[in-house]
């Protein structure tokens, strides 16, 4: 019996301890899953719902985790459960990239070089490279000697060196963007060359055979040019060489990006067939080679009688042409090249079968046209031009259909052509506000038919009736004081009135200052005038300064002085005019300062220079 009760007795101690035991782990498992139930109204623990670019989110997530941990009950206080710790670690790694002291993996400038150098590959002006080079070394490095000194190549065709270079360099040539060739005599200080080019050893330009250098020029040239995938703007001025644009073009052509081109060639007028490569290439292709990109198309001759021909033609410029469906601005410019007469070239075959849908701008200078349909033709087709140049040396009256040119703004061409613009009839106003080129011949020229009156006559009654859009008038010259009145007169609104020439120069001051500014009274809006010098030439640069003058320059300023007050007593709001040098890139302008003297205001002038 003592046994057993000995035995037995500790039994008892054991079960009523492990009760009170069991009791407490309840609770305190019953606190955990209430601490548990708070948190999860809190928070969505759930990785894939918190986006990766949104470091605003989770940052804000974060916060309300660490601000939920004080207010949990025992030994849940500042603990995390492991939802929540997963949960934290993938909102930091969120946030790191963007406000980690140190610098984040993902930042652009621990790209490999390929990848920050396709970057800059995209970025075309020399303006935002440059701004992309100074924002870190390690750009610097990369834009500066492969893309910055890349983008505008400005050489000769004889610059084999520079040729050669881009031949073997294929990932530098396709970084050139702009490129121009100069003519051979150019002078060395207008080359634009990439430095490396420039202090690299090469035998390139020295050649034992004379009679090949110009075969070898053109053909490093060409293989150049093959390379530069990428090229957005050519321009040609080599008219000293036998190499031809069209031994280029067919090259051009591979250039699928080519924006802009410029050609200064008499070559591109000659009569001879096109080239044979290009011929050949577009017989082996299934269709035509299209230049989807090519909005800008300028071919103008020089006045150098190499290259030039006593019957130039338009029939390479016109296959130049069909390879650029989508061109906006087209200029056709031919100069009548020194001790080389000869007639100028004809537009017929141009003006009837050429179409451009898109073109805004036209420019067709010293050209000439024997059919009479064919500009009325083209003008009326072509219904988006702005801008208008307009030289085709014909005779015969243009005749254009209703509803003609609707949008255009400037106009550039003869009086009669003007006449021809202005009354064609229009079912809403055209937006004209620029004429230019327009000479008055006086009323005294002949009338071909003196039932309708004078050209100038003509010119003027539909400036009168529909030019009441235009502001701005720059003519190429006049004839009588009387020509300018009745312009005043049909055109009030005048903004910009230049009147050009009266003879061979403008000649000295006018001793009529008052009467003009009488005449330009009629003009309440005008700010800008030339064509008339009022200022006699003193040697300071301003009124009002007299130190070091002598007495002749002191008599002109007081005389400056009173035209300056006449000129702002008339015209309320004329401010520029005519510098008494002439092309030197400078003007009088009239300062208004404002102050009342005599029932006017103090008026001063000043000599300031101008953008030509």
């Amino acid at each position: 019996m003592s046994i057993t009760t000995m035995a037995t007795r500790p039994e008892s101690p054991k079960l009523s301890f492990t009760r009170p035991k069991g009791a407490v782990g309840k609770a305190s498992t019953l606190k955990t899953r209430q601490a548990h139930a708070r948190t999860a109204q809190v928070v969505d623990t759930n990785l894939g719902s918190y986006d990766r670019t949104d470091p605003f989110m989770a940052f804000n997530v974060l916060l309300k985790i660490l601000g939920s941990l004080p207010s949990r009950i025992g030994g849940c206080q500042f603990k995390l459960t492991p939802e929540e710790h997963k949960l934290s670690l993938h909102l930091l790694n969120i946030v790191e990239p963007f406000v980690g002291l140190a610098p984040s993996r993902r930042t652009i400038t621990r790209q490999p070089t390929e990848i920050l150098d396709s970057i800059a590959f995209h970025v075309d002006s020399k303006r935002d490279l440059m701004s992309l080079a100074l924002s870190c070394q390690r750009m610097h490095d990369i834009v500066f000697p492969r893309h910055f000194q890349y983008r505008h190549i400005r050489c000769k065709v004889s610059s084999l060196s520079v040729w050669n270079h881009l031949m073997v360099h294929r990932s530098l040539a396709r970084n050139v963007r702009k490129l121009e060739i100069l003519d051979e005599r150019a002078a060395s200080t207008e080359l634009l060359i990439p430095s490396d080019i420039l202090n690299s050893d090469t035998d390139m330009e020295s050649t034992d055979d004379e009679l090949g250098m110009h075969e070898k020029q053109e053909r490093f040239l060409v293989g150049a040019l093959g390379k530069m995938t990428s090229l957005a703007s050519f321009t040609w001025a080599c008219n000293h060489s036998p190499i031809s644009i069209d031994n280029v073009w067919p090259t051009l052509l591979k250039c699928h990006s080519l924006q802009e081109v410029d050609i200064s060639d008499n070559l591109a007028f000659s009569d001879a067939a096109t080239a044979e490569s290009e011929s050949s290439s577009s017989s082996k292709s299934r269709r035509p080679i299209v230049l989807p990109d090519l909005k800008s198309v300028a071919v103008r001759s020089t006045k150098h009688a190499y290259g030039s021909t006593k019957h130039p033609v338009l029939s390479r410029i016109g296959a130049m042409l069909t390879h650029a469906p989508n061109l906006e601005t087209l200029d056709i410019a031919y100069a009548q090249a020194r001790n080389s007469p000869g007639s100028h070239p004809t537009a017929d075959e141009l003006l009837l079968y050429s179409r451009f849908p898109r073109l805004t701008s036209l420019t067709l200078s010293n050209l000439r046209c024997t059919i009479a349909d064919a500009p009325a033709t083209f003008l009326a087709t072509h219904t988006h031009l702005t801008h208008l140049r307009l030289d085709l040396g014909t005779s015969s009256r243009l005749v254009l259909p209703a509803n003609a040119l609707p949008h255009l703004r400037e106009l550039h061409c003869n009086r009669d052509v003007a006449t021809a613009v202005l009354s064609c009839p229009s079912d809403a106003p055209r937006p004209l506000e620029t004429l230019k080129g327009v000479r008055l011949a006086g009323p005294h020229t002949p009338c071909p038919d003196p039932t309708l009156g004078s050209p100038d006559q003509l010119f003027l009654a539909s400036l009168r009736r529909f030019g009441a859009d235009v502001r701005r008038i720059e003519l190429a010259g006049w004839s009588e004081m009387e020509d300018i009145r009745r312009l005043a007169e049909a055109v009030p609104n005048l903004v910009w009135l230049d009147i050009g020439k009266k003879g061979a120069s403008r000649g000295p001051p006018v001793s009529n200052a008052a009467e003009w500014a009488l005449l330009l009274a009629g003009l309440p809006e005008l700010t800008t005038f030339h064509g008339v010098r009022f200022f006699y030439e003193v040697a300071a640069t301003a009124s009002g300064t007299s130190a070091n003058l002598t007495m002749a320059d002191r008599s002109r300023v007081r005389k400056n002085d009173e035209v300056a007050g006449v000129l702002a007593w008339k015209c309320t709001k004329l401010r520029r005019v005519d510098h008494w040098e002439e092309g030197g890139g400078k003007v009088v302008v009239l300062v208004r300062d404002g102050e009342r003297e005599r029932g006017g205001e103090k008026v001063r002038w000043e000599v300031r220079r101008v953008k030509a």
